[in-house]
């Protein structure tokens, strides 16, 4: 990727809104898909014109493009009075909300202590972050509420029977895990192939009724080209994706297993929790293996952990929930993309059938997104068109004129 590269409009917005919300130039970098020093710039420029994000609603594209881009002009001793103990469990998940710290979790625990009579800021910091520790791996790192979704593929997998031949067929098992709430999504697929994994994060998505600030996918190939600790490569078909939702993407950096923590020991209790409650059934399709998923996947996230005292799914409407994202008003829909270039007749072949464009593209490069039911093309001015529903055009191309 280059050092620098032209950004759009909705990338810059994305930059801004992202910047605002106390992302750093390197998450927003690999959220958007360009270089840091594109967006550090891209930053510079905003603070220059002073532009902040909210923008108003009126300001276009092209009042933005042109200010921005305008030419310069523990216990107590034996003697010792107690001290009241906090319930740690509750503070560990009121330390998840948004803008809450310590110190204002110290300042409410002496206000109902007897006379003041309680551990000072120090030593309460001190056994909260004891008491943190004695948390599963997944739970001892600290996550906003909405901020960060894991997602990744169990490395056991579960086994289809095949009703007619009896061959078993063996399927992938998808896993998502909220950081905040550790509430846990599985469901069945046949690959991890990209239709899959897209499909997946739309389930996803639905299902937890909103999207978060950041997915974190293992650098599996069909979300992430290029594995990079600074400048990991995206996907397009998964940046498409994420575009559609207005996620950000923040793959989990190579060799940091601390990246990986949440969604592998996530991965690791539900293949587990699902692997050795279903051992005894036979399955005969993905729909009913999902459906013992899913019922399998509702009793571990009512269930409550031991030391919080909660379920994940408690977590998940008092934590996560309230701080996602709307939903847009459409699922998004795979497609897959392939370059063409438009002929003398200016039309288009995509999968051996021709498809019409304006004449003005002949010669011209265009980027056809196909999907189950339509074939758009997306020229290089970034203006998108739908050319005819798929295989309702015809199948050769006209003869020329004499």
């Amino acid at each position: 990727m280059p050092a620098r590269r032209m950004l759009t409009m909705r990338q810059l917005r994305r930059i801004m809104r992202m910047h605002h919300e106390g992302a750093s130039a390197r998450e927003i970098a690999r959220a958007v898909g360009a270089a840091r020093s594109t967006v550090q710039d891209a930053l510079n420029r905003a603070a220059a014109a002073q532009l902040f994000w909210p923008l108003p609603d009126d300001l276009t594209d092209e009042v933005l493009e042109a200010r921005l881009f305008a030419r310069p002009g523990g216990g107590a001793g034996v003697g010792v009075r107690k001290r009241p103990e906090p319930e740690w469990g509750h503070l560990v998940r009121e330390l998840r909300r948004p803008a809450v710290t310590m110190m204002i979790l110290w300042e409410e625990y002496r206000q109902i202590c007897p006379d003041g009579y309680g551990y000072g800021y120090s030593r309460f910091c001190e056994l909260l972050r004891a008491f943190q520790q004695r948390l599963s791996p997944v739970m001892r790192q600290h996550h906003v509420a909405g901020d960060k979704l894991f997602v990744d593929y169990s490395g056991k997998r579960l086994g289809i029977t095949d009703p007619v031949t009896g061959e078993i067929r063996m399927a992938e098992i998808f896993v998502a895990v909220l950081g905040a709430s550790n509430y846990t999504f599985a469901e069945v697929t046949w690959s991890q192939a990209l239709p899959d994994w897209i499909g997946s994060h739309v389930r996803l998505f639905a299902h937890l009724k909103g999207v978060p600030r950041l997915l974190v996918p293992d650098n599996l190939k069909s979300g992430v080209n290029k594995a990079s600790f600074y400048d990991p490569e995206i996907n397009r078909s998964y940046g498409r994706m994420t575009a559609h939702y207005d996620v950000g993407v923040l793959p989990a950096r190579p060799k940091k297993p601390r990246d990986k923590a949440a969604v592998e020991a996530g991965v690791r209790f539900a293949q587990t929790y699902i692997l050795g409650r279903l051992r005894n059934q036979t399955f005969f399709s993905l729909d009913e293996a999902n459906a013992a998923v899913g019922i399998v996947m509702a009793q571990m996230n009512t269930r409550p952990m031991r030391k919080l005292g909660v379920s994940r799914a408690d977590l998940l409407e008092t934590l996560d929930r309230p701080a996602l994202r709307p939903l847009p008003p459409t699922d998004y829909e795979y497609a897959e993309w392939k370059l063409v270039r438009v002929g003398l007749d200016y039309h288009v072949e995509v999968e051996g059938f021709y498809y019409s464009v304006p004449h003005a593209l002949i010669r011209q490069q265009v980027d056809a997104r196909i999907t189950s039911s339509t074939v758009d093309r997306a020229p290089r001015d970034g203006v998108t068109a739908r050319i005819l529903g798929r295989g309702s055009d015809w199948i050769r191309p006209p003869r020329r004129a004499a």
